[in-house]
């Protein structure tokens, strides 16, 4: 079966206890806005601007006409032309009679303020135009040229700016320092540790409880919260903690779950963090993180780190040609090193992290002294898998008719996030549906789209489509169920799934070793859909390409990885180191690889025709089949029963293994709620 893989498998804890935000204080509270203080800052300048100005106005401004006439018959008493701008005209005695009887001049025959302001556009011009209209006066006014400074004004003209100036820069900063990572919403704080502080006032609800199917991962790491917990249980007998905890394991099978609930159960601060957020583009950052990060973690000492993802910085140095051994993820690997075994002591901080490639990291990142302990966590059992639907069925409203340990058999190879993934389908499916529970078939369903994708029931097919589809299935299912090692057909279907026209699925055994004939009976059955078209029709067709690709990949690490083939013999040319990933030239020579794809090639076609004869021995029973398929579009395990009859081999001894672990597990779980 081939599974889905998605992050998490266990309940989030409430957003109530992460960290503070960037915006709050420690206590909750929020932090003062320095942004009102520019803002006030700027409306006081701005205010300060508009009543430094003069405020003596002029009583209304004179056109070119008026002040002509006024020039000509005598009534202008002087004119000042201010900052060569504006000329401000100052009626005489016979003027202000004429506009302003009401108002009397002072001892100088005129107003204290100018009764007209003339706007000049062009200074020449005003000067002219003021001469040629007192050609005739007797006593003729002459321009005065006058220099007014507002001091207010010009110190607010570069002050304004100035202060405008420095508010972007501040707020740019702080864009800055926040876009690439800097504490405190500074670039200057670049430097700093962005680890997630989880102590007493932001605890996480995430418990080992809440983890299901990691028995012997909690056992492990159980004995590190015990040593913060009680460490004087360990030092009397001259123990040291272990400095480092690699947690090693497929995608989803719960190596962040577990370490959030280490952080629930250990009640010691707990800094958390992603391997990625050491990376950044200057060079330095990383390793002034990881500085910084210890640096904090000393303080609150007993404490965990853990990184998840380490391998973001921890891969292997010098395996690629392309990158220099000087690069910026290397700097920040050394001072990792150094920080966990260098000169300097780490007493009570221990380090967790998580990876689903420990093949690719640095040797000396693994040696004892640094990760002193790799916990391996597996995909789970049948009895892990029943306990990881209880945790997800907590907060379910659940039908009469769900089977746990039913669910658990139909779900072999999913991850803790598989069958979280199940659950919340399941759910999403019964809503959809208007059920008010979830019942067995939602759950069939959950599984069915997560494994093959959503049904394309409106995808056009033509008739000679279907019935090709129909015994390319047929085969599959024939040939799985009359071989021996072959994993029993749980239900074919021809209805269009995903980017596939029909899907069958089965059940295999969980075994930890295969046989050379186990897993040659499962490529006879890989290669059955291809074998019915070519005993049916006579002719083959494109739809096998999954099959072909599954087969040869098989084929190939049966010959060259697991010494199965006795031309090539007892050599296995796989490399767990991962350096061939950067190797140039293969680990064997021209010849020996010709001979590989000639054993490669003769075992596929040995297979293809086995899978021939079985179904030309049952071509009677291929076609009833494929006909149902064709009919109904889906059928079981009891249809082929019913055309073929019981599997002479059967799987009653698995069986009893498995209803044996499922019985130790409930009277394990009944003695530890006594206890």
């Amino acid at each position: 079966m081939d599974n889905n893989e998605t992050k998490g498998t266990g309940n989030n804890p409430d957003q109530s206890t992460q960290p503070n935000q960037p915006n709050q204080k420690p206590n909750g509270k929020k932090r003062f806005n320095l942004m009102w203080v520019y803002a006030i800052l700027a409306i006081v300048l701005i205010g300060l601007n508009f009543l430094g100005r003069d405020s003596v106005t002029p009583q209304e401004e004179i056109d070119q006409g008026k002040l002509i006439e006024m020039l000509k018959r005598g009534e202008v008493g002087k004119i000042e032309l201010v900052n060569r701008e504006d000329a401000e005209v100052y009626l005489n005695q016979k003027g202000l009679m004429v506009y302003f009887p009401e108002v009397n001049a002072n001892s100088d025959g005129f107003t204290s303020t100018p009764n007209y302001i003339y706007k000049i556009g062009s200074l020449d011009r005003f000067e002219e135009m003021v001469e040629n209209a007192q050609l005739e006066v007797t006593d003729p006014v002459y321009i005065t040229n006058v220099r007014r400074n507002n001091w207010m004004s010009d110190i607010l003209g570069w002050i304004i700016p100035l202060v405008l100036i420095i508010v972007f820069y501040i707020i740019l900063m702080r864009g800055m320092g926040r876009n690439m990572g800097g504490g405190a919403g500074s670039i200057f704080n670049i430097g700093k540790s962005r680890a997630q502080l989880y102590d007493k006032n932001t605890s996480v609800n995430v418990t080992f409880k809440d983890v299901a199917g990691l028995e012997e991962a909690k056992v492990e790491i159980m004995e590190v919260v015990d040593f913060l917990k009680n460490p004087e249980k360990y030092t009397k007998l001259g123990g040291k903690i272990p400095k480092g905890v690699l947690l090693v394991g497929p995608p989803g099978t719960g190596k962040t779950l577990l370490a959030k609930s280490v952080a629930g159960e250990a009640n010691v601060p707990f800094f958390s963090l992603s391997g990625s957020d050491f990376v950044e583009m200057f060079v330095g950052v990383g390793a002034s993180r990881v500085r910084d990060l210890f640096n904090n973690a000393k303080a609150k000492s007993p404490c965990i780190i853990f990184i998840d993802e380490i391998d973001a910085i921890g891969r292997a140095r010098g395996k690629s040609a392309i990158t220099g051994g000087n690069d910026e993820r290397e700097s920040t690997l050394n001072q990792l090193l150094t920080e966990m075994d260098g000169f300097g002591t780490n007493s009570g901080v221990i380090v967790l992290a998580a990876t689903n490639r420990a093949d690719i990291l640095d040797k000396a990142l693994l040696r004892a002294g640094r990760f002193d302990r790799q916990i391996y966590v597996e995909l789970p059992d049948i009895v892990g898998r029943k306990e990881i639907f209880e945790v997800h069925m907590r907060g379910l409203k659940l039908g009469n008719d769900v089977d746990k340990d039913f669910l658990a058999k139909q779900t072999p190879g999913f991850s803790g996030a598989d069958i979280a993934n199940v659950c919340n389908e399941a759910a999403l499916m019964a809503a959809r549906k208007g059920k008010e529970e979830i019942d067995k078939q939602d759950f069939l369903d959950a599984v069915d789209r997560i494994i093959g994708g959503l049904e394309k029931k409106n995808k056009i097919i033509t008739p000679e489509e279907k019935k090709v589809i129909a015994f390319h299935e047929a085969g599959h299912a024939t040939t799985s169920w009359l071989l021996q090692y072959a994993h029993p057909l749980v239900k074919v279907t021809i209805v269009p799934r995903g980017n596939s026209l029909g899907a069958a699925w089965y059940l295999p055994e969980e075994r930890q070793i295969t046989t050379k004939e186990q897993m040659y009976h499962e490529m006879i059955a890989t290669l059955g859909g291809r074998a019915a078209e070519q005993v049916v029709f006579g002719q083959i067709s494109t739809g096998a390409l999954s099959d072909l690709e599954k087969v040869t990949k098989q084929a190939f690490a049966m010959v060259t990885y697991y010494g199965l083939d006795e031309e090539i013999g007892n050599i296995s040319y796989y490399d767990s180191t991962g350096q061939q990933d950067y190797s140039l030239t293969k680990p064997y020579s021209e010849k020996t690889a010709e001979t590989i794809d000639k054993e490669v090639s003769a075992l596929i076609e040995k297979a293809y025709k086995e899978a021939i004869a079985i179904l030309t021995d049952h071509r009677e029973g291929l076609s009833q089949l494929a006909n149902k398929l064709i009919e109904e579009e889906v059928i079981f395990s009891e249809d082929l029963e019913r055309i073929f009859g019981k599997r002479p081999w059967g799987n009653s001894e698995d069986e009893k293994l498995k209803n044996a672990a499922l019985k130790k597990s409930e009277e394990q779980s009944t003695e530890e709620t006594k206890a």
